[in-house]
């Protein structure tokens, strides 16, 4: 293959075929059609790359696997990328600039971009090989996991979910709220203690009231019955018995490839603020196993925690990133916007479902009590009603929050912080938001307001698609990405359409 003028095309190889090299893949597509370069993506499960994220919901049918499809692989094959599923890259061989993969073949390059993405943790637990999980165990990470407790599901076994985090929280409720009997196995004295600190217990309690038997405990081993998973081990003996094990204990980012071939690694795969690995000229990293951080012990983005935040967001904006730049230098344009590095952002952690939320950002360890100056806490716990919000101010700007059991004020606290406004000399006015008796509605943001914040949507494109026509959250998403990330705005464009088709029908 050649491009226009002769030249042999750019050989891109992206190693990965997950979320975010499926958006890397969308800014190339015009120059593998145009013959500027040739594309080889590989990707290590059989499918084509999809929303993890939304794998719970998938599990437990809630949605169907083809609806959180981010990739058609037969679209890429018949423009001319060069698609191969279920294959696996054993090593990189950079003196040669080729990867070389399990079937014995081989695919060369003039640019490598590592998407490798990220790896379940598996706590040490007796009864459980690295190798091989026994049967009745598996992560949350993969389409494939989604079926084994689907099955689990519909056998009606107990399902016990090791893991007090956002993934495990979720999946323990979205298997509830579809009638399973479930077991939440966190350690500390609440799921979440780390990130909401007191708030956690309101969040305990909430779960509880889901129908969830919370129980913590540090985990030991399991038990096996005819070879199949029957109860969990905790530190003292504790048995918590269930027909299926659901793992949700972090990730990690994948670096074995990048250390198989003598490339800079820390937690994840070093690259500088172009993305590029650190000490080469060919080879590129992007989302959960690339780590920004550079040599220059000024740059104030590396001197703090760089450490990947394995979110969809910060993924998706280094494959826009990437995508800009090469764009620009294979065509000769002017790079884009996009082409420069993306801010690091504050991660936010946001649990949302029926009855049960919570969301944090920022500081949020700051002690009410500091006599520090320009810094000042604000909490507020009702535990009757299962609310419990925390604020931290420095010089009256937002800078740390905890908002659990009050969607309102969780979702006006946000914007402020995203914002950093200041906040009202009476703190406790946010509060009235999610009054007992239902209180005010929370104030509405402009058009210009970030509403999907993984994929950086506004709220007045989401609008726009709406006044266009799309009626559902699957057609917004469809039209402009917003809801195709974590899924926590889904509910807000739900509100957007609704709003629009109430005023419709106003008198």
């Amino acid at each position: 293959m050649t491009a226009t003028g002769g030249f042999a095309a750019e050989r891109i190889v992206i190693v990965g075929f997950g979320p975010v090299a499926a958006r890397l893949l969308e800014h190339l597509e015009h120059l593998v059609t145009t013959g500027a370069v040739a594309v080889t993506v590989i990707g290590q499960e059989p499918e084509p790359a999809y929303n993890r994220v939304l794998v719970a919901d998938v599990a437990v049918g809630r949605t169907r696997e083809a609806a959180i499809r981010l990739a058609d692989a037969s679209a890429l094959a018949a423009l001319g990328v060069d698609v191969r599923l279920g294959a696996r890259v054993t090593r990189v061989d950079r003196p040669f600039r080729r990867v070389l993969l399990d079937d014995g073949g081989s695919v060369d390059y003039d640019r490598l971009v590592l998407a490798t993405g990220s790896r379940p943790v598996l706590p040490r637990l007796a009864g459980i090989d690295d190798a091989l999980l026994p049967a009745g165990v598996s992560f949350l990470r993969d389409l494939a996991d989604a079926r084994a407790l689907s099955s689990a599901m519909a056998a009606d076994r107990r399902i016990v979910v090791l893991g007090g985090g956002i993934l495990g929280i979720e999946a323990a409720l979205a298997a509830a709220e579809e009638g399973a009997r479930v077991t939440l196995v966190h350690s500390g004295r609440a799921p979440l203690e780390r990130h909401l600190g007191d708030g956690a217990r309101v969040l305990g309690a909430a779960l509880a009231r889901t129908g969830i038997t919370v129980t913590g405990g540090a985990s030991t081993g399991i038990t096996l019955t005819d070879g199949r998973f029957s109860g969990l081990t905790l530190e003292g003996g504790l048995q918590v018995e269930g027909g299926a094990l659901v793992i949700a204990c972090g990730v990690r980012p994948r670096t074995e490839l990048a250390d198989g071939c003598d490339l800079n690694t820390a937690a994840g795969i070093l690259v500088d603020h172009d993305l590029r690995a650190l000490d080469t000229r060919d080879i590129w990293a992007i989302g959960d196993c690339a780590e920004v951080r550079c040599w220059d012990p000024s740059c104030a983005g590396c001197s703090g925690t760089t450490v990947p935040q394995g979110l969809i967001g910060p993924g998706w904006q280094q494959a826009d990133q990437l995508g800009a730049a090469f764009t620009a230098e294979l065509t000769g344009a002017l790079p884009s916007a996009a082409a420069g590095p993306p801010d690091r952002r504050d991660p936010l952690l946001l649990l949302k479902a029926r009855g049960v939320d919570a969301v944090t950002a920022g500081e949020t360890d700051a002690d009410p009590w500091s006599t520090e100056p320009g810094l000042d806490v604000a909490v507020w716990t009702d535990t009757g009603h299962g609310r419990y919000a925390k604020m931290v101010t420095r010089d009256g700007v937002l800078t740390g929050l905890v908002c659990v059991g009050m969607p309102r004020t969780g979702a006006e606290l946000v914007l402020l912080f995203e914002r950093g406004s200041e906040l009202p000399a009476d703190r406790s006015s946010l509060l009235r938001l999610d009054g007992v008796e239902g209180g005010a509605p929370a104030l509405r943001p402009g058009p210009e307001a970030t509403l999907c914040r993984c994929a950086g949507i506004t709220r007045g494109a989401v609008e726009a698609s709406v006044r266009a026509g799309c009626t559902t959250v699957q057609e917004v998403s469809a039209g402009t990405r917003a809801g195709t990330g974590c899924g926590g705005c889904h509910e807000d464009i739900r509100a957007a359409i609704e709003q629009h088709y109430a005023a419709a029908v106003a008198p």
